[in-house]
Order: C-alpha cells, then sequence, then structure tokens
C-alpha cells in the first residue's frame, strides 16, 4: 500500500485551508518577510523544483478547481526520496521565519483527482461521504 506524505501549516489561513510547504515559503517572500539572500535562495529552489518536478495543473488545469475537486490538496510519495528531501530547506526557512508547520503521513489521502510517479493531488475525505461509523440518531445494536 503506497504512504504519500503532505507538509502543511499548522494553523488554517482565512479561507480555512491548510497551506502547503512552497505556498508558505512564497507566502513569506510575498509579504516580503525574506532576506534578500533568502528570497534568492527561494527563487532558485522554486526554478529547480519546477525543471524537476511537474506541475499539476500543467496536466490536468482543474485539479484544484473548487467546484469540482474543493480542498484538493498536493501530497508527496512517501517513496520519493529526492523530493522529499528537497523539503528540507524549504522547512528549514519556516521555522527560521516561526512559520508553524506540520507533517502528515497517511495511506489514504482522499479521492485522487491526479496522480505522477512522486505526488498526488487528492480532495479530502469528508465526514458525509467517508465517515465509516454510523451515527448515535442510528441506534445501537441490543
Amino acid at each position: 500500500m503506497s504512504e504519500f506524505v503532505r507538509y502543511q501549516s499548522a494553523v488554517p489561513n482565512r479561507r480555512g485551508r491548510f497551506p502547503g510547504v512552497f505556498a508558505l515559503a512564497n507566502g513569506l517572500q510575498r509579504d516580503g518577510r525574506l532576506s534578500d539572500a533568502e528570497t534568492g535562495w527561494l527563487r532558485e529552489a522554486n526554478t529547480r523544483a519546477t525543471a524537476m518536478y511537474t506541475d499539476p495543473t500543467t496536466v490536468q488545469p482543474d485539479c484544484y478547481d473548487e467546484t469540482h475537486n474543493p480542498g484538493a490538496r498536493a501530497w508527496f510519495s512517501a517513496d520519493a526520496v529526492e523530493l522529499l528531501e528537497m523539503v528540507g530547506p524549504y522547512l528549514e526557512l519556516l521555522d527560521h521565519h516561526e512559520i508553524a508547520w506540520m507533517q502528515l503521513v497517511t495511506s489514504s489521502p482522499g479521492r485522487i483527482v491526479y496522480r505522477d510517479a512522486v505526488q498526488v493531488v487528492a480532495v479530502p475525505h469528508t465526514h458525509a461521504e467517508d465517515w465509516p461509523f454510523r451515527s448515535p440518531q442510528e441506534g445501537r445494536a441490543p
């Protein structure tokens, strides 16, 4: 069974979402919180990442569409060692700026809407569709 890893904000944004590691790092740059050296590093790191890995939206433009795939988020394949190693300096940048993040690991990231060799984009499970237990209103067996 495949495992997936996600690094995301420990705190939801104003829309209730938990941005991923790359969005968080780019947000620091966009808000002018990075030094010149950090900005240079981030631009180079993003350029390397773009050259090495497929942006899912270039293959499936609607994978993050809020109407069809609400809350879709990217997960790394746990066996994508080179990609996971590349994430380390991004996490160090977040730590340096005291941006709280967390690591999630699962074998079931949700409804997969995009997949390649190193990542998936999945719509998270929802209570109404995916909760495996009966509600108390359904009664209990005698």
